[in-house]
């Protein structure tokens, strides 16, 4: 147990980063989750492939705080922060595919 400052060691802070691709299926996919608490900030992004079959966007949420909601039209991205990220999900039209990325942040007592 420390008692002031000088016997503690600073918390590091640590940060991953996740990418992937998607493949439309019509319906929402939960591509990453972790318990609450787990990653203090995050930023999300989604590109959706210029070559999507479709004008409908491709849309993302996270339930964070504030929640995280993205859109992107074919052959565009967006990107979001967030903090306290819990999951990330991809709504794709079928047929749409893309690529996702996400980037934690976690606080870590040594």
């Amino acid at each position: 147990m420390c008692f002031n400052d000088n016997c503690c060691p600073p918390a590091q802070i640590f940060q991953e980063s996740i990418c992937g691709n998607f493949n439309g299926t019509g319906a929402a996919v939960t591509v990453w989750s972790a318990p609450a608490g787990a990653y203090f900030s995050g930023t999300f992004e989604i590109f959706n492939s210029a070559s999507s079959p479709t004008a409908t966007p491709v849309t993302a949420t996270t339930t964070s705080t504030p929640a995280g909601a993205l859109s992107a039209t074919p052959g565009n991205s967006d990107a979001q922060s967030v903090d306290q990220p819990i999951d990330f999900a991809i709504n794709a039209p079928i047929g749409a595919t893309g690529k996702f990325c996400i980037t934690l942040y976690k606080r870590v007592l040594a």
